[in-house]
């Protein structure tokens, strides 16, 4: 990892990447959405077992995390799971376009729950700034509702999915403040795994009657979209500030979109670019307000 410190740009483009390709890898998987997610899960935590567990600082560090704490993260995991299931799924019903936008509004949804849960206040800018976003999802709606074919249905799905991704990401913010992101990411990618096998055994479904193709789509969503993707955006904060990070993030949907056109022929469009294009632009004004927030306490 030292001598990649010598060119951090190019790790982040790869982490751009690999975020990108998880719409991409779900579309090949021949097995259910909720079975895809537990692929993805269960490999990730396979392949950071023995970060997590195989020294024993971080065995000791495992041990002392509060019983508040290891419940709290347990629920994340829940979130994160639902997260998975309903986007992995829209995205067997809506564009990769679509989808991969409208999972951007978490940010939303973020807001309003550190406004209604964690008591924090939301600015006039902000809040014109949602409405903005949140028009961006109802265009590409209205857009995908005339496309027939259930677009609309998988709009939906991705749009509970982004609150889904919200809640976890503000029990985050809680755990967080006193345990470490390895010990923190290894709980709640556990108990995600754990929750998505179990529905899969509830619904019947066999985690090894897909193929090795399925199989491979989960190690692929784990190496590239997981550990080279987001786990790279962590580690790309000791390089660029928190905002250039986050601003690169919006190349998802982008990436995705393009990458999708060429191998499913999904064109997006008039409506779905312009309301792609007002979410991802009001996720970056947001990013920006926070950062000039943060910057003058």
């Amino acid at each position: 990892m030292k001598h990649l410190e010598k060119y951090p740009m190019l790790v982040l483009v790869i982490g751009v990447i690999g975020i990108s390709l998880s719409s991409i890898f779900v579309r090949f998987s021949s097995a259910p959405s909720v079975v895809t997610a537990a692929y993805r899960l269960l490999w990730t935590v396979l392949l950071m077992t023995p970060v997590a567990l195989g020294r024993p600082e971080m065995r000791r560090e495992f041990r002392a995390v509060e019983k508040k704490s290891i419940l709290l993260s347990i629920l994340s995991g829940i979130f994160l799971a639902v997260h998975f299931a309903l986007w992995f799924e829209s995205l067997q019903h809506t564009s990769v376009a679509s989808s991969t936008t409208i999972v951007c509004t978490d940010v939303i949804w973020v807001s309003i729950g550190f406004c209604l849960i964690l008591k924090g206040k939301l600015s006039g800018k902000v809040m014109a700034t949602i409405a903005v976003m949140l028009l961006g999802s109802i265009l590409i709606a209205w857009s995908d509702s005339a496309s027939g074919g259930g677009h609309l249905y998988g709009d939906i799905l991705a749009l509970m999915g982004a609150i889904a991704i919200a809640a976890y990401t503000l029990i985050g913010r809680i755990v967080r403040a006193t345990v470490s992101t390895t010990v923190y990411t290894y709980l709640v990618y556990s108990a995600c795994a754990a929750v998505l096998t179990a529905v899969c055994l509830i619904q019947g479904y066999g985690l090894f009657d897909y193929g090795w193709g399925s199989l491979l789509v989960g190690l692929l969503l784990a190496v590239f979209s997981t550990i080279l993707g987001h786990s790279i955006f962590s580690w790309a904060l000791k390089f660029f500030s928190p905002s250039f990070v986050s601003a690169c993030k919006l190349c998802e949907p982008v990436v995705a979109a393009i990458i999708a056109a060429f191998l499913f022929a999904e064109i997006p469009k008039p409506l779905q670019l312009l309301g792609g294009g007002l979410i991802l632009g009001g996720v970056y004004y947001y990013s920006s307000l926070e950062r000039k927030q943060e910057a003058a306490q």
